[in-house]
């Protein structure tokens, strides 16, 4: 899995405020970005985000990850 996209797509997910509004911003499928952010959460042992069926939003871990990618991604687009 590319760890990029995993960390563009959380960003989105974030950025958007839910899962369809990154899929749609990112022009992927809802159940892709869906499966990113799981494998995401998977590979560093934590969840990101609390979902519920109205809302998306970061948790404690999420704000401080968030932070972390925000920082990656800007180096890489340099």
């Amino acid at each position: 899995m590319d760890r990029l996209l995993t960390m563009r797509v959380f960003q989105a997910v974030a950025d958007e405020g839910g899962f369809a509004a990154a899929a749609r911003a990112l022009d992927l499928s809802p159940a892709a970005v869906t499966r990113l952010v799981a494998d995401l959460e998977e590979h560093i042992g934590t969840r990101l985000l609390q979902r519920t069926t109205r809302r998306v939003s970061l948790t404690e871990a999420g704000e401080a990850y968030l932070l972390r990618v925000r920082s990656i991604l800007a180096d890489v687009d340099e």
